[in-house]
């Protein structure tokens, strides 16, 4: 199972805001992303994500993309 956890990373640098997400992904990574994009990210577990915006979302909170993506295996079901 995977964990989103942006909303976190956002928190632990002390960034309240999609508006402010934006500008740190377009001053740290030259990276734009539409106000709608930015609020799905953070309301919720992206689907699907391009490995350019990945990569944005690191530049910009000086992270890993394994600090956004907490994985917990999961439970493998036993044969009856």
């Amino acid at each position: 199972m995977l964990e989103w956890m942006l909303r976190e990373m956002m928190a632990d640098r002390k960034i309240w805001s999609g508006t402010e997400l934006a500008r740190l992904l377009q001053e740290k990574a030259n990276y734009k992303l539409s106000a709608p994009s930015i609020s799905a990210l953070i309301s919720g577990k992206p689907k699907q994500m391009k490995a350019e915006t990945l990569d944005a979302l690191c530049t910009a909170l000086d992270c890993k993309p394994s600090d956004l993506w907490n994985h917990t295996p999961t439970p493998s079901l036993r044969e009856a």
